[in-house]
């Protein structure tokens, strides 16, 4: 989405950083990825309630949107990681707050 598609009011740097990090699984998917590179079926280890088809699009938002790489090994059977950019990593401080609220919000309930 271009950035001339928001109505671009005082909440439109929060409508954008939504749209490219925002949903039910892109947040964790990145803080895992902070940590370190990935595989495909690592992710579906430490993420067991995401289908494959939910977690293949969302890898692909991610990457189309330049936050994750998504690197092939030419090895049978063929190896794919998946690793954040240095552009994901700017999001690292939001990822964190999130946590932080995450675990704040658990101990309330």
């Amino acid at each position: 989405m271009a950035h001339n598609d928001y109505d671009c009011n005082l909440g439109c740097p929060v409508e954008v950083t939504l749209e490219v990090m925002g949903g039910k699984w892109k947040g964790v998917i990145l803080y895992h990825l902070l940590s370190s590179t990935i595989r495909f079926n690592e992710f579906r280890r430490i993420m067991p309630i995401i289908t494959q088809r939910m977690l293949t699009k969302q890898l692909r938002e991610l990457e189309t949107n330049n936050l994750v790489s998504r690197t092939i090994y030419p090895e049978v059977p063929p190896r794919v990681e998946y690793a954040i950019t240095e552009y994901g990593r700017s999001l690292t401080p939001v990822i964190e707050a999130l946590q932080a609220w995450g675990l704040e919000h658990l101990q309330k309930h």
